[in-house]
């Protein structure tokens, strides 16, 4: 019966491995931006703030601010020579949050919220950030 089947969704710009994965084998962080203006750094096919299906890949810069975070000291064995680490979440200067470690990182009292971060390309698993001490973008703290 026409009509009653799961709606269909527009072609993926690329799979969630090659998202995810961009960032260690091509070197650039990318997120998806919808005509309403929303920012995210998840892989996605629809706008999760306006519900549109007009997702197109938008370049991210891998610099903004630690909103949240804690330090692992009991590590992931990919992890284990890092450890402790912190595990942070970034809000990102183009919209979006991302997750990501910071090696170094040894004690809570290392780590504040509101520190400005960037992304720095690595072998290393996952998405590493380091301590941006640069001039904030225009209109941001």
């Amino acid at each position: 019966m026409a009509g009653t089947g799961p709606e269909e969704l527009p072609p993926a710009a690329h799979t969630i491995r090659e998202f995810e994965h961009g960032y260690e084998e091509e070197s650039r962080l990318r997120g998806f931006r919808s005509a309403c203006g929303f920012v995210t750094a998840t892989w996605g096919l629809v706008c999760p703030a306006c519900g549109a299906r007009d997702l197109a890949e938008h370049a991210l810069s891998g610099r903004g601010r630690i909103v949240a975070g804690t330090v692992q000291t009991v590590p992931s064995d990919e992890f284990l020579n890092d450890a402790p680490y912190a595990y942070v979440v970034v809000e990102l200067d183009e919209g979006g949050r991302m997750t990501g470690w910071m090696p170094g990182v040894r004690r809570d009292a290392d780590l504040h919220l509101g520190d400005r971060v960037r992304w720095r390309p690595s072998y290393k698993p996952g998405v590493i950030f380091e301590r941006d001490d640069g001039a904030a973008p225009e209109g941001r703290p």
